[in-house]
């Protein structure tokens, strides 16, 4: 799953509206930050075999330590933590702590049977929702949509940069999902991860430049 992530962080920031959309969307993506940190310095491994989509192409071989039910437990529990240290309200921490542990039961439905319970542990579940494009397409897409369709009716752009910053980008993350859904697997094991971490730092940083340029409007939830 991708935009589906997304999603958490923009309906996390309609819920608690002081806190940047950019800290929800880290949040909500901490778990795939973290595969990709993991991957590149050999700590988990994941494997790129040929197929058409990343049900098909994507095999995670070890991705406990940042995948699974346990860990992200953790680290919803540790980013929690963190938040009430940097003095956010017990609500805004909660809310991060719930996007953060929200990731492994999207990908619990959307992964085939490969989302481990903890840490180097056999036994791995999922319903696989990614082997059934039409399903993706529905039921991903139309959270999707339904998410950026409340933030962008919540928050509407104080200029020009945040209006066109804001459609422009969500409109590349949905070629990009769907590309990660439909295309082809990356050329390599090597370059997927780079590209990866290269996408997630520049939405995560994107996130946090587009929340200045927005703002709420008054009785919006």
């Amino acid at each position: 799953m991708l935009v589906g992530h997304f999603a958490v962080g923009f309906a996390a920031k309609c819920r608690e509206p002081g806190v940047s959309l950019g800290t929800f969307v880290l949040a909500a993506m901490l778990a795939d930050l973290l595969l990709v940190l993991f991957w590149l310095g050999g700590v988990e491994q994941v494997e790129i075999v040929r197929g058409v989509g990343a049900a098909e192409y994507y095999r995670p071989l070890q991705i406990g330590w940042s995948h699974s039910l346990v860990a992200g437990a953790a680290w919803a529990g540790l980013a929690s933590g963190l938040a009430l240290l940097a003095r956010y309200s017990r609500r805004a921490a909660l809310l991060i702590g719930i996007a953060v542990a929200s990731h492994w039961l999207l990908d619990a439905a959307s992964h085939p049977p490969d989302m481990p319970l903890v840490p180097g542990g056999e036994t791995r579940v999922g319903l696989g929702l990614w082997t059934s494009l039409p399903l993706t397409l529905v039921i991903e897409g139309g959270v999707w949509l339904l998410a950026i369709g409340v933030y962008a009716t919540s928050f509407p752009a104080t200029g020009m940069a945040g209006l066109h910053g804001f459609w422009g980008v969500a409109a590349l993350l949905t070629l990009v999902w769907y590309n990660n859904v439909a295309g082809a697997p990356p050329p390599d094991a090597t370059s997927a991860p780079v590209a990866s971490l290269l996408l997630f730092l520049i939405v995560i940083a994107w996130a946090y430049w587009i929340d200045a340029r927005r703002r709420r409007l008054p009785g919006a939830s």
